[in-house]
């Protein structure tokens, strides 16, 4: 290599290089081991963290699992995942305390107060009702909805999801209760109008039948007397 010329190492080493191309990183998204910093898609499988690739679908595109996080009694998204190599969403796992879930909606049903939410991107064990910041219900990890008794003065109702880690902070609305009473009220009166409407038609129908009888007792009379 000393007695070669300058030029000509310099072309060695062009092609050397051209035959050798240096490996370069792929920017296809979500083709990186789940639990991989790199992984830019929001859904992944958040528990499974042995496998080396992710899921995907026949024409390599990610496929979602099937899973409403406002859905009741379905099947978890880790299981459906496990069976089927779908892609939950980023949950937080057991040893953190769970995010906020979304409190829908309070509503009265019947005598009862009805109280609706979605589970948040955490890992959940169980969710508390609280009304005016007293503990009312518990109910299951798989559970998006459930009673909270009865509520008779404005209170604010609170759900609550917690795991072994803590709980999350409250997801709140106010509740203020519906005045029964003026729709009785309205009945009542109406009951009362309707009732003196027949007694006023009856004395009427009562007072014409006297006046018939009467007539004609006095047209039989003056019969009588023309006789």
């Amino acid at each position: 290599m000393r007695n070669l010329p300058f030029p000509l190492v310099i072309i060695c080493l062009l092609s050397i290089k051209a035959c050798c191309p240096l490996p370069t990183t792929s920017g296809a998204t979500g083709t990186y081991p789940r639990g991989h910093g790199l992984v830019t898609d929001p859904y992944y499988d958040y528990e499974d963290t042995t496998s080396s690739a992710v899921s995907s679908s026949p024409k390599g595109t990610l496929q979602r699992c099937d899973y409403d996080r406002c859905r009741e009694r379905q099947i978890p998204c880790r299981e459906l995942s496990a069976s089927t190599g779908c892609l939950c969403p980023g949950f937080t796992l057991s040893d953190q305390a769970p995010g906020e879930p979304i409190l829908k909606s309070v509503s009265l049903n019947g005598s009862v107060v009805v109280v609706q939410w979605c589970e948040p991107l955490s890992y959940v064990t169980s969710y508390i009702v609280t009304v005016g910041g007293q503990e009312r219900q518990k109910f299951g990890r798989d559970q998006r909805s459930g009673t909270a008794g009865k509520i008779d003065n404005i209170a604010e109702v609170c759900v609550v999801a917690v795991n072994e880690a803590g709980q999350s902070d409250g997801s709140c609305m106010m509740y203020q209760p519906t005045d029964n009473s003026l729709p009785l009220t309205a009945g009542l009166i109406g009951g009362s109008l309707g009732f003196l409407l027949l007694l006023l038609l009856a004395v009427l129908l009562w007072r014409r039948r006297r006046q018939r009888k009467y007539e004609a007792s006095v047209s039989m009379m003056n019969t009588a007397e023309a006789q």
